[in-house]
């Protein structure tokens, strides 16, 4: 997966660049004097073949350290056949997520699969106000009614593809109820020929977003194409559906996304006075990403669920002081409630421990490996100018093994975030006006996960530590899809076998 992630990368940046480069004309422009250090390297290659064996080895945070040890926090280079300025540190990080000098580039599948409408290409006001409009519906204050409603798919899931089994793949079964969480939750979709038809046809649309984009009978990206066209079409009937329920006062702004989204193109609805109104390509659109956030988690900072739990797994099952400690979290937190009782918002304070471990796991691990962005003006930092229509390359693991802000940052020490850390030094979740709108969800779905699996099992994993290293893929994944054994809280404990762990 690895490779084939890396060629389609290499062939998504360089097809459009060599045709630019054949067809431009002379370019007269001078570049300025101050240019970061670094060294552009060869021509259309640059350091492009070095990042992705970096990537398919898992030393790609290596690769980075490196550069930085060796030209600072902001140097130049060559990637993917474009001028880019590698970017790190927490002023960086102040630059990349509160300011509008600066636009992300996703690849070339993501706009014509999702729409060009959606969250994560906009910047100035149009970012915002669809960033506001989302914020309306993931704010606590709307999330903790719905805690109930996490609670029980969170239970079903692991009720049916959890109790019973004796071994299973973690990172595979994650990323099941985040999806159905997300299509009950966010659009009011109840188990039915519906949901499980979106459900395969969103796995058609990945297949195509790290593809060639060539619009081809046979091609994997046509075949993406065609169940991007056939899941608007569903979600535009929903869209107009929910717009006549309420104009008929037969539904509530507060019932799912969709329908404040919705809400929200009618001054009666919900807007606020003098903003501009959601137009239905950008309801739709945004309804795409946030799918596909559900369904899996390559393509958006802010949806990490999968990654992060099961990262959480794979280190509860080698540091039993932790996982000792949040299993009397959760225990303290089960003798108050009766058997079967859902757990309540207030039930979510009292994770605290767990919360903290989860924050610290993201700083080990980050759910990506880097993003690319391209400079909207010319950019003065640091003592360099970074021209205007440069790519950036941003990359936050450096920040977060600084041990000038995180003290021996290879040690995992979960009480770092009993207070605050610095502004835009912990930036799993972004930053500024960039700050993950999924954040609460995020939480709240991890900390009802986390509960129901430490108060029904145990696990150990049944590979060696070294098969389970996590690779950039271009996403943090563990290799075999972390496969454990499971044990019940209410047995003895078995004596593992090596049948037992052959997934």
């Amino acid at each position: 997966m690895a490779s084939s992630v890396a060629v389609a990368l290499l062939v998504t940046f360089l097809t459009p660049v060599i045709v630019y480069l054949l067809t431009r004309p002379p370019n007269k422009k001078t570049l300025p004097a101050n240019l970061p250090l670094g060294s552009l390297g060869l021509p259309m290659i640059g350091q492009s073949l070095g990042m992705l064996r970096a990537m398919q080895s898992n030393t790609g945070e290596r690769w980075l350290h490196d550069r930085v040890n060796r030209y600072g926090l902001v140097s130049k280079l060559l990637l993917f056949g474009a001028p880019t300025v590698f970017v790190t540190g927490p002023a960086v990080n102040k630059l990349v997520f509160a300011s509008d000098v600066l636009a992300p580039k996703q690849p070339r599948c993501l706009l014509l699969i999702l729409g060009r409408r959606n969250i994560l290409e906009l910047v100035g006001d149009d970012y915002r106000h669809v960033r506001g409009a989302m914020m309306q519906f993931l704010k606590p204050d709307m999330l903790r009614r719905y805690v109930g409603t996490i609670d029980d798919e969170v239970a079903r899931h692991l009720d049916v593809r959890w109790v019973g089994h004796r071994t299973i793949a973690v990172l595979p079964l994650m990323k099941l109820p985040t999806f159905d969480i997300s299509a009950t939750l966010l659009f009011g979709l109840e188990r039915g020929a519906v949901k499980e038809w979106l459900t395969v046809g969103f796995a058609d649309m990945l297949e195509g977003m790290w593809s060639v984009p060539l619009d081809l009978p046979f091609t994997t990206f046509r075949k993406s194409l065609r169940a991007s066209a056939r899941a608007r079409r569903v979600l535009e009937a929903m869209l107009t559906e929910k717009r006549a329920r309420l104009e008929r006062g037969e539904a509530s702004p507060t019932d799912d996304l969709e329908n404040c989204l919705t809400s929200l193109r009618t001054k009666d609805g919900g807007s606020s006075g003098g903003e501009r109104l959601l137009t239905d390509e950008e309801i739709v659109d945004n309804a795409m990403v946030v799918l596909i956030a559900g369904h899996d988690t390559s393509f958006l900072i802010f949806s990490i669920l999968h990654v992060l739990m099961t990262s959480m797994i794979r280190h509860l099952a080698g540091d039993p002081a932790t996982h000792a400690a949040m299993v009397q979290e959760h225990d303290e937190i089960a003798k108050n409630k009766a058997d079967g009782e859902a757990l309540t918002w207030e039930d979510l304070h009292g994770m605290r421990f767990t919360w903290r471990v989860a924050l610290e796991t993201l700083r080990m691990i980050p759910p990506i490996f880097g993003s690319f962005w391209r400079a909207l003006e010319d950019i003065e930092f640091d003592g360099y100018c970074i021209p205007k229509g440069w790519q950036m390359f941003w990359a936050s693991s450096v920040t977060h093994m600084d041990p000038s802000i995180f003290p021996d940052p290879d040690k995992f020490q979960p009480s770092r975030f009993e207070s605050q850390a610095p502004p835009y030094s912990f930036v799993a979740f972004g930053g500024g006006q960039r700050l993950c709108a999924g954040i609460e969800f995020a939480r709240v779905e991890t900390l009802v996960t986390m509960h129901h699996l430490l108060r029904l099992f145990r696990w150990r994993l049944c590979c060696e530590d070294k098969d389970n290293t996590f690779v950039t893929d271009p996403m943090p994944s563990p290799q075999n899809g972390l496969p454990i054994e499971l044990e019940s809280r209410d047995m003895a404990s078995p004596t593992p076998s090596k049948s037992a762990c052959g997934l």
